[in-house]
């Protein structure tokens, strides 16, 4: 890159979107600063460190590793050298509230003869829709995932092939065209729920998730996903980068049209030719920056979208062994209620009485991030975000409670009595300590009129040197996105 190229680059935040676009940035000859506001990397991939257990704070299931590969491919390095990356199988296993299980991984004829214990008719459904992904996913992902769409033209263009792959149904509709079984359209309909969308009105083109998993497998980052953010960061700053902790981000100043620094809560400054945020994108343009400047994102634009659910998460272990079989790494407790408790989240957003978990066992498959003989989990409940009103000061305990007492009962026998290490986080923490808006999990909502155009873009329509990646701007949340939301900012930056 010729030397009057270069630029003074400041990345606000270190979660995924951050620290990959900081990561390409610095390859490419920019001086970059990384600005975190706590006191390690990671974002929503922090890692809590408690009596010797080391618990993953957010992402846990990490697909299409094929981008992670092309970072570290493009600084010349193998991936392998600063992280170690395994497949899982199966790659989750789904209970329905009796108890009985559903175990799913990437070889079609085992998923059909899991499909058989259920409901032999839907096997040709079932790989009829498998076949429908592949076109949704080769759309969806490959061609447009790392696209930007910056003019409403980009968006006509593309709207033939959404119309064509039936964008307009939810994923549960369109699952339910191909599978008939109420607990197998559950299993094959919940991923939307890994990025913050409802099922029941999340567009179809999230079923390419399903596809993405199928192809690429799902893995795990022995050491925990933060061992991956300690690769990426180690790159960096081989690459030439820095990053600053315990340094948060109180404005982005600006004039005219460009953004020229940003002021720090300690009242420091620092100037810079581009600003690349992964503060979550309701909350840079709302906090950060001065409505009289900001012509195209109003506060009112982002006070009328729909945001995601938010979570509660229980961190948990134990100085017992849970080595029966029962429980995989990655398990999904589906609830007597499915549709019902979802709207009761996204729609009426009330605690509900009854709950659908994600608990995840790591220890089965990497013993190094607990002590020795003991076992590591965490459990997440979606709840709905701090737009519903509820007080968590007061709920916080008696949920946990629930979620505890539950879980002793059905599946971890002797539980409370044997944990060693715990804690919790709520919408509060969110909204607190990431700075997400509302408390929301997964930022802006992924339906259909909040996709491509739709989106908060990437680049800032008010400044021309404001870029955005993460969960929030398009292509949207989940590690693939992210990454992939890092990707279309290094081109743009780059043209």
């Amino acid at each position: 890159m010729p030397k009057m190229q270069k630029k003074k680059i400041i990345v606000i935040g270190s979660g995924f979107g951050g620290l990959t676009a900081a990561v390409k940035l610095a390859l490419k000859g920019h001086e970059v600063t990384i600005l975190e506001k706590l006191d390690k990397p990671g974002g929503r991939a922090y890692v809590f460190e408690i009596n010797g257990f080391r618990f993953d704070a957010g992402p846990t299931v990490i697909t299409a590793p094929f981008l992670f590969e092309e970072i570290f491919r493009e600084a010349g390095r193998k991936m392998s050298d600063y992280v170690n990356i395994q497949p899982l199988n199966p790659f989750y296993r789904i209970f329905n509230h009796e108890g009985k299980y559903f175990d799913y991984n990437d070889n079609h004829d085992f998923i059909l003869s899991e499909i058989e214990k259920w409901n032999p008719d839907d096997k040709k459904g079932y790989s009829k829709f498998i076949k429908t992904t592949k076109a949704i996913y080769e759309k969806g992902f490959v061609e447009l995932s790392d696209k930007p769409f910056l003019k409403f033209t980009d968006m006509l263009k593309v709207v033939p092939d959404l119309i064509r792959l039936k964008s307009h149904k939810s994923v549960y509709k369109y699952v339910s065209g191909f599978v008939k079984n109420d607990f197998l359209r559950q299993c094959f309909s919940f991923h939307p729920l890994l990025v913050g969308g409802n099922p029941f009105d999340t567009t179809s083109v999230y079923s390419l998730i399903h596809y993405l998993e199928r192809e690429w497998g799902v893995h795990y980052s022995v050491g925990g996903t933060g061992a991956l953010v300690n690769g990426l960061m180690k790159l960096f700053t081989e690459s030439g980068g820095k990053i600053f902790y315990n340094s948060e981000v109180a404005e982005i100043t600006s004039q005219n049209r460009k953004v020229t620094g940003v002021r720090l809560k300690d009242g420091s400054s620092l100037d810079a030719d581009i600003i690349v945020s992964n503060a979550e994108v309701a909350y840079s343009y709302m906090n950060l920056i001065d409505s009289q400047n900001r012509r195209k994102n109003s506060d009112s634009r982002f006070t009328k979208m729909k945001y995601s659910m938010s979570l509660f998460v229980i961190y948990f272990g134990t100085k017992k062994r849970y080595n029966d079989g029962r429980l995989k790494h990655h398990n999904i407790i589906l609830g007597p209620r499915y549709k019902e408790l979802i709207s009761d989240i996204f729609d009426r957003k009330i605690l509900a009485d009854d709950f659908s978990l994600y608990l995840h066992m790591p220890t089965i498959t990497d013993s190094s991030i607990a002590p020795e003989g003991h076992e590591s989990f965490y459990v997440l409940s979606p709840v709905p975000h701090l737009g519903s009103g509820i007080d968590w000061e007061k709920k916080a305990g008696e949920y946990r409670n629930r979620i505890m007492n539950f879980l002793e009962e059905n599946y971890l026998p002797g539980l409370q009595e044997n944990i060693v290490a715990e804690h919790f986080i709520d919408p509060r923490y969110f909204s607190n300590n990431l700075n997400s808006h509302l408390g929301s999990a997964f930022s802006v909502s992924p339906v259909l009129t909040q996709s491509a155009w739709f989106r908060p873009h990437n680049r800032s329509e008010d400044f021309d040197n404001l870029y955005f990646v993460g969960a929030g701007t398009h292509p949207g949340a989940g590690l693939p996105g992210v990454v992939s939301s890092a990707k279309i900012v290094d081109k743009l930056i780059n043209e």
